[in-house]
């Protein structure tokens, strides 16, 4: 599609849309999901390097059900992602990870249906070192907001509450109905 328009941009008279339409186009694109996914990848891959650092044998989206598993005890996967703030799917498929690198034991629960997760002694050895780590990782956290004009904490806390009283797939059902605007 062609767009025979010209703008003002203010400052040097007359454009044509098309070049301007070309240059956006051809940036890079800095979605909210590329931005998030970006962020995580930097986060995680500093994180993954104290534990590596440290000689564990840990990844960081273990963090969550660990310390699940630290504050219930042996739970069902159900609990831990109810507690980790996890879907059943992202803590069944993150549980399964830490039972190939020896980190969780899984069982039958009491009714067959149910897997009953549980810490190794692996796992409970590295506990003291990664309470260390996290302690770092939290500090490095907040010196990072003490930074940033907003803190990223607290924006993505706030996300988080608007998309459990909105969900996303509801905000884009709503932007579908809008007329679009070029």
């Amino acid at each position: 599609m062609c767009i025979n328009a010209i703008v003002d941009d203010g400052k040097t008279g007359c454009k044509n849309i098309t070049a301007l339409l070309f240059i956006f186009m051809a940036a890079p694109h800095r979605t909210l999901g590329t931005l998030l996914r970006h962020l995580v990848e930097n986060l995680d891959e500093a994180v993954e390097g104290a534990y590596v650092e440290a000689g564990l044998d840990y990844r960081p989206r273990y963090t969550p059900v660990l310390r699940s598993l630290m504050e219930l005890g042996p739970s069902s996967i159900k609990a831990l992602a109810k507690h980790a703030g996890l879907t059943h799917s992202a803590a069944s498929q993150t549980i399964a990870q830490m039972a190939r690198t020896d980190v969780v034991d899984l069982r039958r629960g009491v009714d067959q249906r149910e897997q009953v997760v549980s810490m190794t002694a692996k796992a409970e050895a590295m506990i003291p070192v990664l309470k260390r780590i996290w302690l770092n990782v939290n500090t490095a956290a907040d010196a990072l907001d003490a930074e940033l004009a907003f803190p990223i904490s607290r924006i993505l806390e706030e996300a988080i509450d608007a998309l459990e009283r909105r969900p996303f797939g509801d905000r884009i059902a709503a932007a579908a109905m809008t007329p679009e605007i070029l």
